[in-house]
């Protein structure tokens, strides 16, 4: 069972608009031809459909473990890698990418408790999700978690050639809760997490994840402890 996200309500009551006014449009120019009217209405629907899609919001149980790393979004793994994080770490770190198709739910989660330490906005281009230079030159926000055990978990929300905002809901100082809502990118795009070099991983490349369900990995091994 899914609802309309809040971050759809202007944005489909503009598209109603804009499709009653190409059907009045359409009704006009074709003298009251009934058969282009319901061609155009059919099309026109389907487009509101599909937009309404982009923000629907499931009603969705998140996984709950304090030391599990969970998908901050839906989508596909495109990178597992180690990688340089220059912005806010500043150390190598693991990168888990996820990329979002305009058929994905777009919102975003939290993938682990803790408190926002650092948020930032960054202007930039918007190439497609995928390109692995779109992590630094495309629009883009960097969401720094200082989880409950003191590790540092960086999320950066990257806008793609179709998302043309990034919306968080995010606040320096925040003290927030793993399968919280974080924000939501307009029609897809992609999810980065920068992770300690020691985390677990339990995911692979191409797979398909679930927000606030599929676990990304461990901060430390199951039923072990520091």
């Amino acid at each position: 069972m899914a609802t309309v996200h809040k971050e759809g309500y202007k944005i489909i009551f503009f598209t109603f608009l804009l499709m009653i006014l190409v059907n009045v449009v359409t009704y006009y120019m074709s003298d009251g031809n009934m058969h282009t009217l319901k061609i155009s209405a059919l099309v026109t629907v389907f487009l509101l459909i599909l937009v309404a899609g982009f923000f629907r919001s499931p009603r969705r149980e998140s996984y709950s473990n304090a030391d599990a790393i969970l998908a901050p979004a839906d989508g596909k793994i495109v990178v597992i890698e180690e990688v340089d994080e220059p912005e806010y770490l500043k150390t190598k770190c693991l990168q888990v990418s996820i990329f979002m198709s305009p058929t994905n739910v777009h919102i975003n989660w939290f993938p682990v408790d803790g408190i926002i330490k650092y948020f930032k906005h960054h202007k930039g281009r918007f190439r497609a999700a995928y390109l692995p230079k779109s992590s630094t030159e495309n629009e883009r926000t960097t969401i720094v978690i200082k989880h409950t055990e003191g590790v540092l978990v960086l999320l950066r929300q990257v806008a793609g050639a179709m998302a043309r905002r990034i919306v968080s809901y995010v606040h320096e100082g925040d003290e927030v809760q793993q399968g919280q809502q974080l924000g939501f990118i307009k029609f897809g795009s992609r999810v980065d997490l920068y992770l300690p070099l020691d985390t677990k991983i339990d995911v692979k490349l191409n797979q398909k994840v679930r927000g606030k369900q599929t676990i990304i990995g461990w901060l430390r091994e199951p039923d072990t402890f520091w």
